[in-house]
């Protein structure tokens, strides 16, 4: 995806104009994940489609200067992804997003040496709540089970997530290993307003459910316990854009987890990461 992002310097001004910054960046979340993941050290590979257009071209070459190794394929008919991000002056950010290649993916994109035992795959929750995108995913998910490979997905966004409905979404993530969520997805799939309950009762369904809680840090169900484990938000002097936070924290935590570090270890190095995308414009690390 491109994000183009208006960040506004005054309180909106509704039916007028208001003065902001807009800039161009790479976006869609998966791509985050994979950008975060390679800046800090780790082997990465991002499955996608891109338009055949200039700005397929850029998010191909940017993701590559990241390290990732990037599998786009290239639609000669759909264009790149583009997201319209509107951040407001206090960095609370609202996006109108339009999938673009990325509806298309399908079963046939996937690179089936990427499916290999011990390695992982995590799967953005916006590519499963798409119609277009689904069998990919789908197909993603039995190819890594018969590899034994974890599989982790994210709760991607409210709406679309509200959209499809709390049980297709439940039902079609059987057997995922580790689910991301924040408490506005949590109310979506359990009905709980408490982020805390919403999370125990997500981990019925996921053996391990992280709960990311914004500045007040993030918790951690685990294996049917009944109680979390619960790290605090690191200090953040100025929210400058929370594009993208999640998609790091999920980026600082999948690596720890992986090498099978203690939870509370794996959650601090999930806001580590997201602490550092919410002092930048835009969802990824700085080249």
């Amino acid at each position: 995806m491109t994000d183009t992002v208006a960040h506004a310097h005054l309180a909106l001004s509704r039916g007028s104009d208001t003065p902001a910054t807009v800039t161009m960046h790479g976006g869609g979340s998966g791509a985050n994940i994979a950008a975060w993941l390679a800046v800090d050290g780790c082997e990465v590979a991002f499955v996608g489609r891109r338009g055949a257009d200039i700005a397929g071209r850029n998010r191909d070459m940017e993701l590559m200067g990241y390290g990732v190794d990037a599998r786009l394929v290239m639609d000669p008919e759909r264009p790149t992804g583009t997201c319209v991000v509107m951040v407001t002056h206090k960095g609370d950010h609202t996006m109108l997003s339009d999938p673009g290649a990325n509806a298309a993916l399908s079963p046939e994109d996937l690179p089936q040496d990427l499916f290999t035992p011990g390695s992982h795959l995590h799967v953005s929750g916006y590519t499963l709540l798409n119609p277009g995108s689904r069998p990919a995913v789908l197909a993603a998910l039995s190819t890594a089970d018969r590899a034994g490979m974890s599989i982790s997905i994210d709760g991607a966004s409210a709406a679309p997530l509200e959209r499809v409905g709390a049980e297709p979404f439940l039902q079609l993530t059987n057997g995922v290993t580790l689910l991301f969520v924040n408490a506005a997805q949590g109310k979506v799939l359990t009905g709980r307003d408490d982020p805390g309950q919403a999370a125990r009762v997500l981990n019925a369904w996921y053996p391990h459910v992280v709960m990311k809680l914004g500045p007040d840090g993030a918790m951690m169900y685990a294996n049917g316990r009944p109680d979390p484990v619960r790290v605090p938000g690191p200090p953040i002097e100025r929210i400058v854009d929370g594009t993208g936070a999640g998609d790091a924290f999920v980026a600082g935590f999948l690596p720890a987890w992986l090498d099978n570090k203690p939870p509370g270890e794996a959650l601090v190095s999930g806001c580590r990461l997201a602490a550092r995308a919410l002092s930048l414009v835009g969802a990824r690390p700085l080249l």
